[in-house]
C-alpha cells in the first residue's frame, strides 16, 4: 500500500498537533501524573482524531484506516508515551466495539461524545488476579429487570482515573471460561463506583493508570454493546485493534529516536572526529533502521488487509510481537550513544527507555504473542 497526498497533508497537521497542543507539556504533564484529557481530547476531536474511522452519523470522519496508521505513527513524535496511548485508548481500544456492535441509541448516547472529545473513555477487562488469561475474569452482572447489577474490580486500566464510561467486560451468566461474558457501557458517575488509586509506574507517568471498584454498579441492560454472552469474542476483535495501533506507534517512536540519534551523534565529537565516523555506531543505528523499515513495511501490509476486510490476527500478532521486542532495542542503543547524558533523569532517551518497556507487556505480552502464533501455526501452546 503507498500513502498519498492526502495522507501526507493529514501527517502534517497530526504533526503540528504534536507539536504545539502536546511537546511543550508533557514534562509539566509527567511531573503531575496526568494528562488533563478533557481539555486535550477536544482539541484532537477537532482533527478528527478520535473517530477517524468512525461513521459520519456519529461524528466521525468516515476515512479508511490508513489515516489510523499516519496518525498513530505521529503520536510516536510525542515526547511521552502517555500522551498517544490516552488518544489510542479512545479512539481503538475503549470505543471499537461499540461502533461494530453498538444499538444507534448507544452510539448516539456514548460514541457521539467520545468522537467530539467532550467524554472520556476507558477499556476495563484487566482484573487483579486476570490478565492476559481474560477466561479467569470474575466481574459479574446479574440481571434485575432491565438492569445489570455489577460488582467486580478493574486494574490497569489507562485514562481510568478521567473515564466517563467504561467499556467493561463482565460475567453475564454461569457459564465458565470464555463463555457467558459480555461487553457493557458503565458510566463512571453511577453510585458504587470507585477509582480506588491510581499507580506509580516506571513509565508512562503521564498516563492516569487506575484501580476501579464496581460494589452493586446498576446499568440499564440496554447498556449492552452487542450480543448478551457474545463479549469475549468482541473483546478479541477489539485486542486486534489495539495490537496494530501499539505496532504503528512503535513504527513512528522508533524512527523518531533514530532521527535524533543520528543527528547527536553527528554533532558528538569523540577523540577529536565525529562520532557518525565510528563505524560500529553507523552500521548498529543503520541495522536498526533495516528493522525499522521491515516493521513498517509490514504496518502497511496489514492496513491494507484490514482495510480489503481480511483476517489480520495473524498479521497484528506478528506486528505486536516484533514492535514490542524491537522498540526495547532501539531506546537502548539510543541511550548508550548518548552517553552519560542519555542515562540522566531529565533526557528523552532516559524516559523513551523507561515507556517503550510496556509495550512488550501491554494488549497481551510478548509471550501471549507467541502463544497465539504458535497455535496458528499448529503446534503445542
Amino acid at each position: 500500500m503507498r500513502l498519498n497526498e492526502d495522507h501526507a497533508a493529514f501527517r502534517d497537521s497530526v504533526r503540528r498537533f504534536v507539536d504545539t497542543e502536546v511537546n511543550p507539556h508533557v514534562d509539566g504533564w509527567e511531573a503531575a501524573g496526568r494528562v488533563p484529557l478533557h481539555d486535550l481530547f477536544p482539541k484532537a476531536a477537532a482533527l478528527g482524531l478520535l473517530g477517524l474511522e468512525y461513521d459520519e452519523a456519529y461524528g466521525g470522519e468516515g476515512a479508511d484506516h490508513s489515516f489510523q496508521l499516519v496518525a498513530a505513527e505521529e503520536y510516536g513524535r510525542m515526547h511521552a508515551g502517555g500522551v498517544g496511548m490516552a488518544l489510542g485508548v479512545q479512539a481503538m481500544m475503549a470505543t471499537p466495539s461499540l461502533h461494530a456492535f453498538g444499538t444507534p441509541e448507544l452510539k448516539d448516547q456514548y460514541l457521539r461524545p467520545a468522537i467530539s472529545g467532550t467524554a472520556v473513555t476507558a477499556i476495563a477487562v484487566t482484573e487483579p488476579d486476570t490478565g492476559s488469561d481474560v477466561s479467569r475474569l470474575r466481574t459479574r452482572a446479574v440481571r434485575d429487570g432491565d438492569d445489570w447489577v455489577i460488582t467486580g474490580r478493574k486494574v490497569y486500566i489507562t485514562n481510568g482515573a478521567q473515564a466517563d464510561w467504561l467499556c467493561l467486560l463482565a460475567r453475564t451468566s454461569d457459564e465458565g471460561g470464555y463463555r457467558g461474558m459480555s461487553q457493557i457501557v458503565v458510566p463512571t458517575d453511577l453510585p458504587g463506583f470507585s477509582v480506588v488509586r491510581t499507580f506509580e509506574k516506571l513509565g508512562n507517568r503521564c498516563s492516569d493508570t487506575a484501580e476501579l471498584a464496581l460494589d452493586e454498579v446498576r446499568v440499564p441492560v440496554a447498556n449492552t454493546i452487542g450480543e448478551i454472552g457474545r463479549g469475549f469474542q468482541q473483546q478479541m476483535r477489539q485486542f486486534v485493534t489495539e495490537r496494530v495501533f501499539a505496532a504503528y506507534t512503535t513504527a513512528g517512536q522508533c524512527q523518531y529516536a533514530l532521527d535524533r540519534t543520528r543527528a547527536f551523534v553527528h554533532d558528538r565529537t569523540v577523540f577529536g572526529r565525529p562520532l557518525a565516523d565510528r563505524q560500529y555506531v553507523a552500521f548498529r543505528l543503520t541495522e536498526l533502521q533495516a528493522e525499522v523499515d521491515l516493521l513498517r513495511s509490514h504496518n502497511l501490509q496489514t492496513a491494507e488487509a484490514l482495510m480489503a476486510g481480511d483476517d489480520i490476527t495473524r498479521m497484528a500478532t506478528v506486528a505486536k510481537l516484533k514492535a514490542g521486542r524491537l522498540i526495547r532495542e532501539v531506546a537502548d542503543w539510543c541511550l548508550q550513544f548518548h552517553g552519560g547524558m542519555g542515562y540522566l533523569e531529565d533526557t528523552w532517551t532516559s524516559r523513551m527507555l523507561r515507556d517503550v518497556r510496556l509495550t512488550s507487556i501491554g494488549a497481551g505480552a510478548d509471550e501471549v504473542m507467541l502463544q497465539v502464533l504458535a497455535r496458528l501455526d499448529g503446534l503445542p501452546a
